[in-house]
């Protein structure tokens, strides 16, 4: 399984329910590399979507209310349950959010598909820091180039090499010291 992700140089990914960071090439490039497969999220990730489930892949969204079956997607109680739907075709699989899918699954992803956006902008949401996480390592970077507001981006593909009994640092901690440090709005 993989994640991806657009982060900001804190590592913010969402505010209010939306992306921080209005990225084109970004977007093409999370349908070519999910285009085919399917995508594990949130209740509120699935809601945030215009045009609802994401065609050409199979949508399995997360969420824990018991009449929550929204048409075209497949509702999995837990993330256990989430991939339980989604099957043995690890390399076809993706969790694209929100922060508590990312927390949830991320230690179980082989890769992580990050854009990194060259800004820091008002967030309430943020995914973990895998520069400093030892269990990640950078596989790739690639340059991206600029958005139509100026920002510059490039993509950092990250593969998962800790072992299963090597320490980790919670992903929980890093999302409460995100919070208190950057509580207020810029």
């Amino acid at each position: 399984m993989n994640a991806i992700v657009s982060v900001t140089s804190d590592w913010g990914i969402g505010f209010d329910g939306q992306l921080l960071v209005r990225n084109r090439d970004d977007m093409r490039r999370f349908v070519d590399l999910t285009m085919g497969g399917t995508v594990i999220m949130g209740r509120r990730t699935l809601e945030s979507f215009p045009g609802g489930p994401l065609k050409g892949r199979r949508n399995i969204v997360v969420s824990a209310r018991p009449d929550y079956e929204p048409e075209g997607v497949e509702v999995a109680r837990s993330p256990e349950g989430a991939l339980a739907l989604a099957g043995d075709d690890p390399e076809n699989v993706w969790l694209i959010g929100g922060a508590s899918v990312y927390e949830a699954l991320l230690p179980r992803c082989e890769r992580a598909y990050v854009t990194k956006n060259a800004c820091e902008v008002t967030a309430d949401a943020w995914f973990p820091n895998l520069d400093e996480d030892d269990a990640w390592s950078v596989e790739s970077t690639e340059p991206g180039g600029i958005t139509a507001d100026g920002v510059s981006f490039e993509y950092v593909t990250y593969r998962h090499v800790a072992r299963e009994d090597a320490p980790r640092k919670p992903f929980i901690g890093s999302l409460l010291s995100h919070r208190t440090a950057r509580s207020k709005r810029a």
